[in-house]
């Protein structure tokens, strides 16, 4: 098991944390200011899973869990969604950071 000296679990921890920040503040904040179809009920709850699956992904890194990889596997997959969405919205900087997360949760996930 990989432990945080390793770079590959270390820059996965780091794009796990930066796209739950970067999903929940937008989502918290931008989202509910913006309205229409940034409130919609598929896109603020794709915005939510991803949060909440990037801040478990790291949870489970750092305290070395066996299923972290799989849950790499399925944050990789919601990132790419969330991605998707957020550039059809015109929300750029969200769809990088998830685009970054799940590129390095596949990486991390083998």
């Amino acid at each position: 098991m990989a432990h945080l000296t390793d770079p590959k679990m270390k820059a996965c921890v780091e794009a796990c944390t930066q796209c739950y920040q970067m999903c929940l503040h937008e989502a918290m904040n931008h989202c509910l200011e913006t309205g229409g179809e940034h409130v919609a009920p598929d896109h603020f709850r794709l915005m939510m899973s991803c949060a909440e699956i990037c801040q478990t992904s790291t949870n489970l890194m750092l305290i070395r869990s066996p299923f972290s990889s799989q849950f790499c596997r399925v944050c990789a997959e919601v990132c790419e969604a969330c991605a998707s969405n957020c550039e059809k919205l015109g929300m750029d900087e969200c769809a990088r950071t998830c685009r970054e997360c799940a590129k390095s949760c596949r990486e991390m996930a083998g």
